[in-house]
């Protein structure tokens, strides 16, 4: 271990050692208080870079089950519940959309569907984000989790664009070439369109009904009704942000739809393997889209989809056994997961939603407005999904604001919408964000300035064009 490590792990030692021994805030567990703690100190750990990802969660599921924050006086299920994480289903649909697309990767069909986006869109980087985005756009709606749509229809595209022309995951310096600037704009535009309808992500209908329990009613409609103009805008800027701020280095590809037209023709017809593919593929939307008939999540059905193309032969085991970056995903996403869960059951983000509104009494309703959802928005960093965000503090922002004299709908659809769009901010804030991250194109440096920076454009653009299309319909 170099001296440079040593000093690293040091420091997140320090981080968490000086938060541990704080005086406990009133009202909150010393258990809790313990937790967030280790969890501040894996997240500083990961950000200094003092050990690998994987390395950090499991160093962290170790500390919580030996400390017995999550079981104190219980040491068997103090582990059991520091491994809880591994058995959450988001999770393994994360790891799952991997194995997904590396049947696309394997068969050539992601190969000859980024040559037919290349062909259509393809005379400039720009125009192939945007390609990319229209897909998204139109299953956004139909399928209800942004993760399967994701990582089993975009992301395998986007990486067989990526390598296709010549951003290779094992050379870092051929990252910047396309596949960086494919991957946060791929990411964030996931963002944006699971915003704008009610049925895109999970997160949404939770909100719905959370609001619905304080007398709010939201529609589909209504929903899509607010949401469409700041979305579009958000949707059309996304990638000219990028393309400023974090340009690929390869932008104009004038020859490239020629030569995609060249490439599948050389490619031929469509092979037994790629008509299996494509096969499981239907099978996987259908599921994902009408799964809530059959009562089956969207894990479930990823989880056919992959033992077809294991038990068909378009897989092998040791493909699945192969995919590395899977399984460092299931295990420091798990770890994350199960703090951020944990944080939520010991009463941490309850505590702080109550400590927050108390200081927001005193004002009038359109500064608190302003406040409530800024400091909703940046409280992201805790979580590891829109859901699990959700489901811990928007009950309590959205009763403080009404309290407060905010208007309902208005501020409603905003938690909503912020719950799903700050998943820009890290590389474990929503469940498509390990799988983008996972293709190594983006720095974890990188991921996190950028998802900054599109957070303060996210919240300019719900707040002032949001908020005068919102004067427009009558919300507030």
């Amino acid at each position: 271990m170099t001296e440079i490590k040593r000093l690293q792990l040091l420091a997140t030692a320090v981080i968490g050692c000086v938060i541990w021994f704080l005086p406990i805030p009133e009202g909150v567990r010393p258990n809790a208080w313990h937790l967030f703690a280790i969890f501040i100190a894996t997240i500083a750990g990961i950000i200094m870079k003092a050990a690998t990802m994987g390395t950090m969660a499991i160093i962290g599921i170790m500390i919580c089950a030996v400390t017995q924050v999550l079981a104190p006086g219980d040491p068997v299920k103090s582990v059991s519940n520091a491994l809880s994480g591994f058995g959450n289903s988001i999770i393994w649909l994360i790891g799952l959309s991997f194995f997904i697309a590396r049947g696309f990767i394997k068969t050539g069909l992601g190969t000859r569907l980024a040559y037919y986006f290349v062909r259509a869109f393809g005379r400039s980087t720009l125009g192939l984000s945007y390609g990319l985005g229209l897909a998204d756009l139109i299953l956004a709606p139909a399928i209800p989790s942004n993760t399967a749509r994701a990582g089993g229809v975009i992301f395998p595209i986007m990486k067989s664009i990526a390598v296709s022309f010549g951003s290779v995951s094992e050379k870092p310096e051929t990252h910047r070439n396309i596949g960086a600037f494919l991957t946060l704009t791929g990411y964030n535009i996931n963002l944006v369109t699971s915003v704008i309808f009610l049925t895109a992500t999970a997160s949404n209908p939770m909100a719905q009904k959370f609001a619905g329990d304080l007398g709010i009613q939201i529609t589909w409609t209504s929903w899509l009704f607010a949401t469409i103009v700041p979305g579009l805008v958000c949707f059309l800027l996304v990638p000219l942000f990028l393309y400023r701020f974090y340009p690929p280095e390869l932008k104009k590809t004038p020859d490239a739809p020629a030569e995609a037209a060249s490439r599948l023709k050389e490619m031929g017809p469509v092979t037994g393997k790629e008509l299996l593919m494509v096969a499981t593929f239907f099978i996987l939307l259908v599921l994902w889209i009408f799964g809530n008939l059959f009562s089956m999540d969207a894990t479930t059905a990823a989880l056919i989809g992959l033992s077809i193309l294991l038990v068909s032969g378009v897989l092998n085991w040791d493909d699945v056994k192969s995919e590395k970056s899977a399984w460092d995903t299931i295990v420091w996403f798990s770890a994350l997961v199960m703090m951020g869960t944990y944080l939520n059951e010991l009463g941490f983000t309850d505590w702080f939603g109550h400590f927050v509104g108390s200081k927001l009494t005193h004002l009038n309703w359109l500064p608190a407005f302003i406040l409530i959802v800024v400091i909703y928005s940046y409280c992201h960093y805790m979580f590891a999904s829109a859901t699990a965000q959700a489901a811990a503090m928007y009950n309590v922002f959205l009763a403080v604001g009404i309290a407060i004299g905010v208007p309902g709908v208005m501020l409603a659809i905003f938690l909503g919408v912020s719950a799903s769009l700050m998943g820009c901010l890290t590389h474990y804030g929503h469940g498509p964000a390990p799988i983008y991250f996972g293709t190594s194109y983006v720095t974890l440096k990188d991921w996190w300035k950028q998802g900054f920076f599109l957070s303060v454009l996210y919240l300019l653009v719900w707040f002032v064009i949001g908020g005068l299309w919102w004067k427009l319909i009558g919300l507030w």
